[in-house]
């Protein structure tokens, strides 16, 4: 939980994104070590920051940097002008969001800034990350190796850019903070359905962007998307954790506050403009579901037409495939199976368990349960996290009879 907090802060002092992970790595061995015998600090963070910053003082020493780095401060006040004062007004003092804009300088491809940040920011593993971009693990451990040493040789400044540059590296930053919460709203692995904490990191991210930007509407289709789908957050899990379909949760659990957050920063997006972004249109979506009163009070009509909208701007299988489900729900599940029979052959949803499990509801939605069982059973074997398997397979159990 406090690791990017660390890695953002150490690297505003070692200006290496790579050795003050390594740096936070340490600071959390020594607390291995060292809590146990002592208790925990009253300011774990605090105290993990600490010991990662007189690491950075040592490994300096070690390397005979320090002198050098010196040198090269002495140098740069000597050549470079004093910034002036008062800072510049859109200045932001947020270590997270500059490690966030770091990483996703452009000297990094797409998929290198979006795996880098993940990493960073999101704590994720790179087993995560893989499942997240659905590509091979080995692929995205070389990508986040080359992303830091490309990082480093080109010397660049852990900072958040103004102007042009900044806008230019927005849509890397939305991508990033997007995967983020998606990672918390639905963990690709692991025991728990949910990892709340970064589900709240990805917000107070796209907060903290909206009120830097807010001339930009994606960046406040963004934060809406994030305090929509976070609304529902308390009635996804039962009382033992295991996941609750949306069809079945209890509405009167969904976060008012956030309710009411997302749909102002949606009003501020605009989704009737002819140019509402992808995120936008996400927003709309969740915005229908959070809406409605009762499940059989959803508007699925709108959802479909949003939708195909996003389609239009993002002709992902992954798209077409939610399409799928909300014409089933519009004209019913046989036109809708047709859609999904038709995505069977993509590469990127090879191994994608949601594909089968879709295609499991369609099937006992249309009275062919001996088939529904068999694609419930298979969406289970895909399936990385814990929660999601155990309901898939009491789905397919549910069919026996």
């Amino acid at each position: 939980m406090e690791s990017a907090r660390i890695i953002a802060t150490v690297t505003r002092v070692v200006r290496d994104i790579g050795i003050a992970e390594e740096l936070a790595q340490d600071a959390v061995v020594a607390a291995l070590e060292q809590w146990p015998r002592e208790g925990v600090p009253d300011r774990p963070g605090a105290w993990l920051t600490t010991v990662a910053r007189r690491r950075a003082v040592d490994l300096v020493r070690r390397r005979e940097l320090y002198a050098r780095k010196l040198a090269e401060v002495g140098r740069s006040l000597e050549d470079v002008p004093p910034p002036p004062d008062p800072a510049e007004p859109d200045d932001i003092d947020d270590d997270l969001l500059r490690l966030v804009f770091t990483a996703c300088h452009p000297v990094l491809s797409a998929d290198a800034r979006a795996a880098l940040t993940l990493r960073l920011v999101g704590g994720l593993t790179t087993a995560e990350i893989a499942r997240a971009f659905l590509a091979p693990e080995p692929t995205v451990a070389q990508r986040i190796v080359r992303a830091k040493r490309t990082i480093a040789a080109a010397g660049v400044p852990f900072e958040v850019p103004t102007g042009e540059d900044r806008a230019g590296r927005l849509a890397s930053v939305l991508e990033v903070i997007y995967l983020v919460f998606n990672e918390g709203y639905a963990a690709t692995a692991g025991e728990d359905l949910l990892r709340p904490a970064l589900c709240e990191e990805a917000m107070r991210l796209a907060r903290v962007l909206a009120a830097l930007m807010p001339q930009e509407p994606e960046v406040h289709g963004l934060a809406a998307l994030t305090e929509l789908q976070a609304a529902r957050l308390p009635a996804r899990t039962g009382p033992d954790g295991e996941p609750v379909l949306l069809a079945a949760q209890n509405r009167a659990r969904f976060d008012r506050l956030l309710i009411r957050r997302g749909t102002e920063a949606l009003a501020r997006a605009g989704v009737t403009r002819p140019d509402a972004g992808p995120y936008t249109l996400q927003a709309a979506i969740a915005a229908c579901h959070v809406l409605a009163p009762r499940w059989t009070d959803t508007d699925w009509p709108t959802i479909t037409g949003l939708y195909t909208r996003l389609e239009a701007l993002n002709p992902s299988p992954v798209v077409r495939l939610n399409r799928a489900v909300a014409l089933s729900y519009a004209r019913g599940p046989a036109e809708a199976l047709a859609l999904v029979d038709a995505l069977a052959a993509e590469p990127a949803l090879r191994g994608y368990h949601l594909l089968p499990s879709v295609r499991g509801d369609l099937l006992a939605r249309l009275g062919r349960p001996s088939e529904a069982r068999a694609e419930f059973q298979r969406a289970a074997a895909l399936a990385g996290n814990d929660r999601e398997r155990d309901l898939l397979l009491d789905r397919a159990a549910g069919l026996d009879g």
